[in-house]
Parts: structure tokens; C-alpha cells; sequence
């Protein structure tokens, strides 16, 4: 099974992107994604104790009736996060706008955020909108509505596949405030197969937890992050209940990965994608601990933005991370482009540095995509992270992102 980026149309969905003049510029900003009846839908939401009105509406919503969504509502240009009750009223009259433009219940109709936060909407504009983006849906608006929600991102995040009868399609928004738990990032994500919602959440949960909860691009978690499913049955392929039946986790799985990666090579002024394996902790909790704390160290990130091999800092970044182990029992290695564990140079055995060439691991530290694995030497336990290094041009869009 092959992932596609491209996202031709998913039967039984239909989308429409319009400028709702949100934004600072004119663009595409509101996007309205419509189910042609009420489907099956399931959600992965941000841990962040402060989350948006979005995210306080979908998460009861989902759990009152989540076999009976029609539409998801996404703006960019405002995250309605912290706006308090106003926030969250102004979230249900939109989803109630969208209601009454495609002919369904008020609470049938999820919504999603991004943009600045602590900011109220503009309820003229989507008063406005709504209906117009209603009236323009179609079945192959898919790649108009990925454009449409970026924020800082530079480009479209889209993935595909298709295997055994179904499809599973999806788009993606994020390129900063990027930390595992979840991955500012939104993700919908739809299928034509028939699945029932407990086993779409489960399947759900198991994809984001492998994917978008093992990227790092600058360790702030978000108030919004939200990954949504849906899934329309329309293909008659019945997957029941059990989620791998037809290889539909394994699908799921690819397309998320394939969404996650694509936020972090779009890092907010990203130069290298780093892949970073950590091999035998003692538990996968303790591996994706020490993983973490590496990724998210400014340090590490400065060093890969340098082309340095500036490898101490790898190691005193994992020392720190909470984890008993034995320094002395430590291996790393560097590789070029995104690799299997434990190939390329090797710099450290035993806790001592070998005598590797030094212009070799500055080149492959410098290269586009760089592959790091660290050795515990511990117990079983492995852990992967993506992440990218940390540039002067995030300092630059993070600096002025209001101004």
C-alpha cells in the first residue's frame, strides 16, 4: 500500500474553501467539509490544560453522538482559544450557520481553529460565508481546503491511500507550536469504509499515538490540536471489530505518518528533517522520554541547523531527560537521509568517542534529512521521534506572528 499525496475526491464527502476575509491577506480561510449523511466520526484533541472553545465543543459532541456528524468547520486566522464563554458560544453559532446552510442538526456540525490566540471571531464574516462556502461544496476540494487552513505553513499537507476496496484521505495544518500529545496542528481525516465508531477511535488513538504524538518542532503544545475522523461506509467494505481486518490500521497508520512527517519537514524555518531512534531503554516509556528531551533541546536543534556533529549535546540532553542509565553503556551514531537504526558513522561506543572523521559527521549533519540513533544499552525498548532543527527564521516568524 502506497501513500499518495494527492487527494482526488472520498465518496459520500464534499468540500468547499472561501475567503472570509479572516486573514490579514486575502486567501481561502474557512473551510467546510460536508458528509452526505450522518456518519461515524471519531477525534484525538490536544492535552494542553488551556484548550480552545473548538476543542471543549467537539470532544462533548463526540461524546454524546458520535455516529451522527454531518460537517466539520474549520477557520484559520483565529484559534478562539482562550475567549472564555463568549469563545465557546460564538464556536456553536458557527457550527449552527453551517447547520442551517447544508440542512442537518445544529450539533451534528463539528468545528476547528487556528490562527492567534485569545482573540474573539469576527461573527459578521462567518455569518457571511458560511452559506457561500456551502453552496460551492464538491467532491474533489480537497487540496483548496489543506491551502486554506495553513497558517504559517508554506505549503498543502494532503495523503492518500487506497487498498482492499477502501480509501483513507486526509489534510493537515501545522508548521510551529509543535509537541507530542498532540502534535499549532489540525488533521481530518476521512474514509469510505464502514467501521463503527468505538473501533474507528481505537484505530485512531493507536495511529496519532505512533505518529503525531512523535513529532517535535519546537516542544510547545498547542490550545487546538485536533485530529478528527470520519468515516462514510459508503464503500461497503466492513472492517467490524477488529481494526486491522483488510488492513485498514496499517492504512491508517501510513496516511497519519504521512501528515505528521509533512509537518515537520515544513518546520516554521526547518533546514533538516531529523529522524532520531533511541534503542534499548529499559521500558518504551523511559526510550520515548529520553527521545523527546533530545528533540526538543535547542541546543541539539542549533547544532543540525549549524551542520555541527556537536554530539555531547545529544548525549547531555538525554542525561537530563529523568531516566536512570549507564552513561558507560551509551552508542550513537549519525547517517544521512532518514534511515533504519544503528547505520552510517558511528562517533560513540561504550560511552567513549571514537575516532570517526570529523568532516564526515559535520557533512551529514549538515545534510537536508539526517538520521540519529542513540544506543541505551539498557533493556528492549525502542522509541522514534521526527524533528528539525531550529533556525533564525522561526525567531523571525515566531517574533512578529501578531505584527
Amino acid at each position: 500500500m502506497d501513500v499518495s499525496t494527492d487527494i482526488a475526491s472520498v465518496a459520500g464527502f464534499r468540500v468547499a474553501s472561501v475567503d472570509a476575509g479572516l486573514r490579514k491577506q486575502p486567501a481561502p480561510d474557512l473551510t467546510l467539509i460536508v458528509a452526505d449523511a450522518p456518519y461515524t466520526a471519531a477525534g484525538v484533541f490536544t492535552t494542553n490544560r488551556v484548550q480552545a472553545a473548538p476543542v471543549i465543543l467537539d470532544r462533548a459532541r463526540l461524546a454524546d453522538h458520535p455516529d451522527r456528524i454531518r460537517a466539520v468547520l474549520i477557520n484559520a486566522g483565529c484559534a478562539n482559544a482562550a475567549t472564555g464563554d463568549p469563545g465557546l458560544r460564538n464556536a456553536e453559532q458557527c457550527a449552527a450557520w453551517a447547520a442551517e446552510s447544508i440542512g442537518c442538526a445544529a450539533d451534528e456540525v463539528l468545528v476547528m481553529s487556528t490562527g492567534v490566540i485569545g482573540v474573539q471571531f469576527a461573527m459578521e464574516k462567518f455569518k457571511a460565508a458560511i452559506p457561500i462556502a456551502a453552496a460551492a461544496l464538491r467532491p474533489d476540494g480537497w487540496m483548496d481546503a489543506a491551502r486554506a487552513i495553513m497558517t504559517t505553513d508554506t505549503r498543502p499537507k494532503t495523503a492518500s491511500i487506497t487498498a482492499n476496496g477502501f480509501t483513507i484521505a486526509g489534510i493537515a495544518k501545522g508548521a510551529g507550536m509543535i509537541a507530542p500529545n498532540m502534535a499549532t496542528m489540525l488533521a481530518v481525516i476521512v474514509t469510505d469504509a464502514d467501521i463503527p465508531h468505538d473501533v474507528l477511535q481505537r484505530a485512531l488513538g493507536q495511529a496519532a499515538a505512533a505518529t503525531f504524538n512523535h513529532i517535535v518542532i519546537d516542544g510547545d503544545m498547542s490550545t487546538n490540536d485536533t485530529l478528527l475522523a470520519l468515516a462514510s461506509g459508503t464503500s461497503g467494505v466492513q472492517i467490524g471489530a477488529d481494526p486491522s481486518r483488510f488492513g485498514f490500521t496499517g492504512a491508517l497508520y501510513r496516511v497519519c505518518k504521512q501528515l505528521a512527517q509533512a509537518i515537520v519537514r515544513d518546520g516554521e524555518g526547518a533546514t533538516r528533517f531529523i529522524t532520531l531512534h533511541i534503542l534499548h531503554a529499559d521500558e518504551p516509556a523511559h526510550a520515548y522520554q529520553i527521545a523527546n528531551t533530545i528533540a526538543t533541546s535547542p541546543l541539539v536543534k542549533t547544532a543540525f541547523y549549524g551542520g555541527d556533529a556537536n554530539w555531547g549535546r545529544i548525549l547531555a540532553a538525554a542525561g537530563r531527560a529523568g531516566i536512570e542509565f549507564d552513561p558507560a553503556k551509551l552508542a550513537l551514531w549519525y547517517e544521512e537521509g532518514e534511515k533504519e537504526p544503528a547505520g552510517g558513522l558511528q562517533l560513540v561506543a561504550n560511552g567513549t568517542p571514537l575516532a570517526y572523521d570529523e568532516a564526515q559527521a559535520n557533512a551529514i549533519a549538515a545534510s537536508p534529512e539526517v538520521t540519529v540513533t542513540l544506543d541505551i544499552g539498557m533493556g528492549d525498548a525502542p522509541a522514534t521521534v521526527w524533528t528539525c532543527d531550529l533556525s533564525h527564521d522561526y525567531v523571525s516568524i515566531n517574533g512578529h506572528y501578531r505584527t
